[in-house]
């Protein structure tokens, strides 16, 4: 049951889960948050961020390492928390609304109506859901004024979006640590967490006692995660309990992964694709030598 959240209440709870981040989790934590700013460049000077919560384990920490950040006051940024209501079921609202006043996150809340929207499709209704919902937060923090969205997307999204493209999509990609938006000019879409094990997110979450919400789907209420990929949360824990079996075999195998798309050698790539345009090794094959 939840507590009354009085102002001594919020106070130290706040101060415990801001501390923990600070100390026990700031090398697996924090400091992975910062690298992954300054090695992919995700936050410049005067930058106006709406970071976006789902109401979720991620999201929730992804706030809480943006407002640690922002004490640090190494240059000057904006930030506002930015929640969207699809069509919550009030218990999921009312959670969302009682963890950050718990955690002393500011949200800005505004309604939508996707869930009403997608109710009758029949055909990938979870992958048209996850379209929507970008479409509006992008819509939404572009009228706030913001320049960029951040979501809470981590290391395990990263890796597991790297073998669902090959054994599923039969392509070679990965889910980018920030992207142009093709839609809303001017706008990007950061990934602050990339660098971040979902394990330690977990640890984060059960050492602090938080309890976050599990699925925001009002339809099944159960998970129904899906990725920009349109891949499903089914999928994705195939690939989990992949990965779980290679990692007994190689214990670096989740680390090669990674780099392996950072280690892409494009002399000994079949065919690949630039801006759309597709490349095969035969266009320049007579050019080269072994």
């Amino acid at each position: 049951m939840e507590e009354i959240l009085t102002s001594e209440l919020i106070e130290e709870r706040t101060r415990e889960i801001e501390l923990s981040i600070r100390k026990k989790f700031h090398k697996n934590i924090f400091s992975k948050f910062a690298k992954a700013i300054n090695v992919y460049d995700l936050v410049q000077e005067n930058d106006k961020i709406a970071v976006c919560i789902s109401g979720g384990k991620d999201s929730m920490l992804m706030a809480k390492l943006f407002q640690e950040l922002k004490r640090h006051d190494k240059f000057p940024f904006e930030l506002v928390f930015l929640v969207m209501d699809p069509g919550y079921n009030k218990i999921n609202r009312e959670m969302i609304e009682y963890n950050a006043k718990m955690m002393s996150v500011p949200i800005t809340v505004f309604e939508s109506t996707i869930f009403d929207s997608v109710y009758e499709i029949d055909k990938s209704p979870c992958y048209l859901c996850a379209r929507m919902r970008r479409g509006y937060l992008y819509s939404k923090a572009k009228e706030l004024g913001c320049n960029k969205i951040a979501l809470g997307h981590h290391y395990d999204d990263v890796i597991e979006t790297i073998l669902m493209g090959m054994l599923y999509g039969a392509q070679v990609q990965t889910m980018m640590p920030k992207l142009h938006s093709t839609n809303f000019e001017g706008m990007e879409l950061i990934r602050p967490l990339y660098l971040i094990r979902e394990e330690d997110i977990q640890h984060w979450r059960d050492y602090n006692r938080l309890n976050f919400i599990q699925c925001a789907c009002r339809f099944t209420e159960n998970c129904c995660t899906v990725y920009e990929d349109g891949s499903s949360e089914s999928k994705r824990m195939e690939i989990k309990q992949l990965i779980a079996e290679l990692k007994k075999v190689n214990p670096y195998v989740e680390a090669n992964i990674f780099k392996s798309v950072e280690n892409v050698n494009l002399s000994t790539i079949i065919a690949y694709k630039e801006n759309g345009v597709k490349h095969h090794f035969l266009d320049s094959y007579n050019n080269t030598t072994e």
